[in-house]
């Protein structure tokens, strides 16, 4: 791990170790880190201008995350993605969103729409900037609104200790171009459904979505594996 890719904080807030986080999480996300790259504490602390104590704080929350692992004598690394895993997170996500999604729709109010339609513009504003950061932060809104709406506040915190991993598999199905529906077309779809109050199209919607990028991750997967 010898390439500068992560950028010194230069006014560190109160929220110090958030920023670094964030900013570790992206890199591993993006791809700049590799699986099987070692985190060496003092490369990061001369990028990030930050100290060992919030290195290792950081090392011990990504590994929470399921972003890092601890190998003995050889340290933190970035941990690999298999299949087997990436279907036990879908199948987790297929089980919350769609009842998310169902419930949202079954109640759903004009303000409540009217937020989501919001988050939904922002997040094709996401995906036609293709910054990685911004369209993961503007899919998290989009789905936090979802189970704010469902009132599913336990389901959303499972959501959000799995997020690391479900960008990272977000990651590697937005690098491919043969998709059976465009990802801003499937959010569409989810939003319409919900803001018309339909709660079985809502709940369509989000199966037909997961159903297509969990294919795609597993072939795409499956090639890592096999190279």
């Amino acid at each position: 791990m010898d390439k500068t890719v992560l950028s010194k904080i230069k006014h560190p807030p109160a929220t110090l170790r958030d920023m670094v986080q964030e900013r570790m999480r992206e890199a591993i996300i993006e791809g700049h880190f590799k699986p099987g790259d070692r985190l060496v504490e003092r490369p990061l602390c001369e990028q990030l201008g930050v100290s060992r104590t919030v290195i290792r704080e950081t090392i011990r929350y990504l590994e929470a995350e399921g972003l890092v692992e601890i190998l003995p004598g050889r340290g933190p690394i970035v941990a690999n993605m298999n299949w087997e895993d990436a279907r036990q997170i879908y199948e987790i996500r297929r089980m919350l969103e769609t009842a998310a999604a169902r419930t949202c729709a079954a109640q759903i109010t004009p303000e409540r729409a009217q937020s989501l339609q919001a988050a939904l513009t922002h997040l094709k504003q996401g995906f036609s900037d293709k910054t990685p950061g911004a369209l993961f932060r503007a899919t998290a809104d989009f789905y936090s609104e979802i189970f704010e709406g469902a009132g599913h506040h336990v389901a959303w915190d499972i959501v959000q200790r799995l997020n690391g991993r479900i960008s990272r598999l977000r990651m590697l199905t937005l690098a491919t171009s043969d998709r059976a529906k465009p990802g801003p077309s499937h959010m569409q779809a989810i939003c319409d459904a919900i803001t018309s109050g339909d709660a079985d199209a809502a709940q369509a919607a989000v199966h037909a979505h997961l159903n297509d990028t969990a294919m795609i991750a597993e072939r795409v997967l499956a090639e890592e594996e096999s190279t």
